[in-house]
């Protein structure tokens, strides 16, 4: 479940929370300790226009890199998983932001993970994501992929959704109220708990089909393994949203198509990790 230490660390690839020009001096203070033990430090494109200095183009970045660097919050290190996706590269995720579930190094700690990367003193933690497709009537197919969460709902508060939905083609459920997440164990604390849907695991590998203020009270939160194949319609116009960062139109005669990803997202964290000691801080379980 998790991979071995990386051969070698020579040269790492940053890409930074988008529309935050203040980051100038932290990622230059931070590219400096990188670069103070001989590692290379390369940074995209985009954050590097932000910023007003050079930097590289992200698909040219990824070949060149060992390891990508998220340095932001949470949604940093949600697109930049997407992004880099099929360059298999891990992904470290410092956390200039407020919540922390993923992005997990805080900024005091960057000193002693570098030293870990140089040591080998790390591990790296393999996460499902979803691979999907919106097939539309014509036979034209948009494709993404997703790390935390899927979400089907209404363009407008007027009507509930009317959803059908498939397993590996044979019809399940119709969903009727708000709408429908589905998640991966990642995306499990994000809006999937916000909708009473079960936290899972971030290892396992499986699906969590959630809806969102279904009309019937017997609809429940259904967990299937990640090789299943969930297809989804509507006699309605919905709303396709993808980590929350991408939105895509589903119509009548559209087909929504999902399942586990062939690649796994790959997050490099320390060798003690525990995501129990992250559930308890960040959802203050055992608090008085």
């Amino acid at each position: 479940m998790s991979h071995k230490s990386l051969k070698r660390i020579e040269k790492v690839g940053f890409v930074l929370r988008p529309d935050s020009k203040e980051m100038l001096s932290l990622y230059k203070n931070i590219r400096q300790k990188f670069e103070d033990r001989g590692i290379g430090v390369t940074l995209e494109a985009r954050s590097a226009d932000m910023l007003g200095i050079e930097g590289m183009e992200f698909a040219q970045m990824c070949e060149v890199v060992d390891l990508l660097v998220s340095l932001g919050g949470d949604g940093t290190l949600l697109g930049l998983v997407r992004q880099s996706y099929g360059f298999d590269k891990p992904v470290l995720g410092i956390n200039a932001g407020n919540l922390g579930f993923l992005a997990d190094i805080p900024i005091a700690c960057v000193d002693d993970m570098i030293e870990r990367l140089l040591q080998g003193d790390y591990r790296i933690d393999e996460r499902m994501m979803l691979e999907g497709y919106i097939e539309h009537e014509s036979g034209k197919k948009e494709e993404f992929y997703a790390f935390n969460d899927v979400v089907i709902t209404r363009p407008t508060i007027a009507h509930m959704i009317h959803l059908d939905a498939f397993i590996d083609n044979d019809w399940f459920n119709t969903y009727r109220g708000d709408g429908l997440i589905i998640s991966t164990p990642t995306g499990s604390t994000a809006y999937n708990l916000s909708l009473g849907g079960p936290i899972l695991y971030p290892l396992s590998k499986v699906l969590i089909m959630t809806p969102i203020a279904p009309h019937s009270l017997t609809q429940r939160p259904l967990v299937v393994p990640c090789d299943f194949v969930v297809q989804l319609s509507s006699p309605d116009e919905l709303v396709v949203m993808v980590d929350g960062q991408d939105d895509y139109r589903l119509v009548s005669g559209d087909r929504l198509v999902l399942k586990g990803a062939g690649m796994s997202a790959k997050l490099l964290h320390k060798k003690e990790h525990s995501y129990f000691n992250v559930l308890r801080e960040k959802l203050s379980w055992g608090d008085e």
